[in-house]
């Protein structure tokens, strides 16, 4: 009787090893890792366009063509934040969404570079205190986007290697019904990247 409790004890042993070994743990660890890492990029695009209130009422002091640039950030801020372009965890695999998703952000960050490289053109506006401090929150914001994005899309590498890579292919597909996630990319060169501006009053 104890051989048999014995061989029984490690079969069971041998059957959870096995699953182990067909990703039945570390597939959806791994899926939840990049859900959760691109919460955090989502939530550093919140970051960006919750400054961009403060920099209309910077802006509103100067000339027209700077409120209509202006203008085009709030429309821009204005779509990348409609609930219904928001993506959650189990959007990560549909290709379009995030592509809708990228577009939003790379019109906003687009728009929002035209702005600044605009309003370069007045040391008043750039000397007061408020452009300034906004000019450093928004650089650390753009920074912490592309941490984010890196994060993110690393997690996604990891992720999609596991489910395509023997054996953990086995427990991705055939128990979990797993289906690769989509990477962030953006659609332009350089649209999530805050513009360089020279911020000295006399604009040598």
């Amino acid at each position: 009787m104890n051989r048999i409790i014995a061989f029984r004890t490690a079969m069971l042993g041998a059957f959870a090893l096995a699953l182990s070994a067909c990703g039945i743990n570390s597939v959806p660890a791994a899926e939840e890792t990049a859900k959760a890492r691109w919460a955090d990029v989502e939530a550093q695009f919140q970051r960006r366009a919750n400054l961009i209130p403060n920099l209309e009422q910077i802006v509103m002091s100067s000339a027209e063509q700077e409120r209509q640039t202006l203008n085009e950030v709030i429309q821009a801020r204005a779509s990348a934040t409609r609930p219904e372009i928001k993506l959650d965890g189990d959007d990560l695999t549909d290709a379009s969404k995030m592509q809708e998703y990228q577009q939003a952000q790379s019109n906003l960050g687009g728009a929002l570079s035209r702005l600044l490289v605009s309003v370069e053109r007045y040391p008043e506006l750039r000397s007061q205190e408020n452009f300034g401090r906004f000019m450093t929150q928004l650089e650390g914001t753009e920074n912490r986007i592309a941490v984010a994005i890196r994060d993110y899309n690393e997690a996604v590498r990891d992720y999609n290697t596991r489910i395509r890579t023997f054996p953990e292919t086995i427990g991705a597909n055939i128990i979990h019904g797993a289906e690769p996630l989509v990477p962030y990319e953006a659609v332009s060169e350089g649209a999530e990247v805050a513009p360089e501006l020279d911020m000295r009053s006399d604009g040598n």
